[in-house]
């Protein structure tokens, strides 16, 4: 154990520099082929290395080449800034080790308060059990669709985890064109089928049209189909546009229907009171997924589903062979019977430690900060003459696109989807791409609360810069 203190003191020195150098390092470069080699070929060891020497290594050959998440001024996908408070729980936590599938010890009481935590800040009703950590929001959305999906077919008079989908009429789900990607891989998993999955017409705003998700519903009823789902959004990935809750809570109500509201990056928008009205019934969905490794800053991975009715959770999964029984689990019983996995890792020591050390008003006070800072860099983009503010900023994205003068749409489509590798490849930013309709554009994720106006500017700068060097 004295090789582990030193080489632990050791791993602090080295972890500690690494976060306090990267605001002065590029963002992101691309790894040298040497170096890239070094890991892609790297042979399997005859004997071990001590703790020092694997110390060495990691400092050596793989700090140096970060995904660039951690820089304040990284604007990518939507991938935080880990915590510092979740770093060092993390470590903490793989030295317990423990399987949080159930049991009497303190993981597992640790994820209940966690889960209730982050279900009373974004303000989704908590009952005991109805919810639990998952990898990502992917995961958690498998979950929730799978209760979805069971209820439906209860109601149809079918257990459909014994008879399977085939004693049912096709189940029907109701998404947009900005619902992510991760709703259509549950639903094919599932065995639901993408084609089932109806793209819903939205609003100028990006959020769902109550009329036409009505007729579509109606239509599905009227073919002899079983509508069952509508999937709503709390911040789309593309534009950040948060779905207006109410009216979609009716339509299900009357309908049926199961509202599942995706909020893996955007939920947590409900702290910043300047854009809290937004979320106006969220609490009214039957399930939510979310991801308190993206806004809260929670080191990957984890994910989160909460589920208002515990039973349709548990009634979905639970399983609970003779060499599993614990008499002594109590109502809730455990973890396992919640979710696909059995062998669970104790992620909730980092969300512990994550909210714990900010709690509510510090959390708040971030999550504002990237809110105002996504406004003020929708003004800048507005300001500017060769850039064009393609949505209304909601939440923390920005949707914009590069358009200088003289270049029809082709053109500033060709323009666009090769700017975030040039921008990129410069090292001073990093900045993403997506389509938009038929637009293509950049998409700046704001989601770390030491993000400056300066590293704004220089965004816009390095996408003017970047254009220079693409254009003839």
């Amino acid at each position: 154990m004295n090789d582990f203190r030193a080489a632990a003191h050791t791993a602090a020195d080295l972890v500690s520099d690494y976060l306090a150098e990267l605001p002065g390092r590029p963002v992101w470069q691309p790894m040298d082929e040497a170096a890239r080699a070094a890991l892609l070929d790297a042979p399997l060891p005859a004997e071990g290395r001590p703790l020092a020497a694997l110390l060495e290594a990691i400092g050596r050959d793989v700090l140096p080449y970060p995904m660039g998440n951690g820089n304040p001024r990284f604007f990518g996908w939507v991938n935080s800034a880990p915590a510092p408070a979740g770093v060092l729980a993390t470590l903490a936590a793989s030295a317990m080790n423990p399987s949080s599938a159930g049991g009497d010890h303190a993981d597992v009481h640790l994820e209940r308060a966690v889960v209730r935590w982050i279900a009373e800040l974004v303000g989704f009703p908590h009952p005991a059990g109805g919810g639990l950590l998952t990898s990502g929001t992917s995961m958690a959305t498998i979950v929730c669709l799978a209760a979805a999906r069971n209820r439906a077919a209860r109601r149809a008079g079918v257990d459909v985890r014994e008879e399977g989908l085939a004693a049912l009429p096709p189940l029907v789900g109701y998404v947009t064109g900005e619902t992510h990607s991760c709703v259509r891989k549950a639903a094919e998993l599932l065995g639901l089928g993408s084609r089932h999955l109806r793209t819903v017409a939205t609003a100028a705003d990006g959020r769902i049209d109550p009329a036409a998700l009505r007729a579509a519903v109606e239509r599905d009823r009227a073919d002899g189909l079983l509508p069952f789902l509508v999937v709503a959004s709390a911040g789309t990935v593309g534009t950040g546009a948060v779905d207006a809750f109410g009216p979609i809570a009716d339509l299900c109500a009357e309908q049926g229907l199961w509202l599942h509201v995706d909020g893996a990056y955007g939920a947590f928008g409900r702290l910043d009171p300047a854009v809290a009205h937004r979320y106006e019934g969220l609490e009214r969905a039957d399930s939510l997924a979310l991801d308190p490794h993206k806004w809260l800053g929670v080191p990957v991975d984890c994910g989160c589903a909460l589920v208002r009715d515990t039973e349709e959770l548990r009634g979905t999964f639970s399983l609970v062979p003779s060499y599993l029984r614990d008499e002594a689990a109590g109502a809730l019983g455990w973890f396992s019977e919640y979710g696909t996995e059995q062998t669970r890792p104790f992620r909730a020591l980092k969300v512990w430690a994550t909210i714990a050390h900010k709690g509510r008003a510090g959390l708040s006070r971030d999550i504002a900060r990237c809110t105002e800072l996504a406004r003020h860099l929708g003004a800048l983009v507005e300001a500017d003459e060769e850039s064009e503010l393609l949505a209304e900023v909601q939440t923390s994205i920005v949707a914009f696109r590069h358009r200088p003068a003289g270049l029809d749409e082709d053109a500033l489509n060709a323009l666009n989807r090769e700017l975030p590798a040039a921008v990129q490849r410069r090292g001073r930013v990093f900045v993403t791409g997506a389509r938009l309709g038929e637009k293509e554009m950049l998409r700046a994720c704001l989601l770390n609360a030491d993000t400056t106006e300066a590293d704004l500017r220089l965004l816009l700068s390095e996408v003017e810069a970047a254009a220079r060097e693409l254009i003839p």
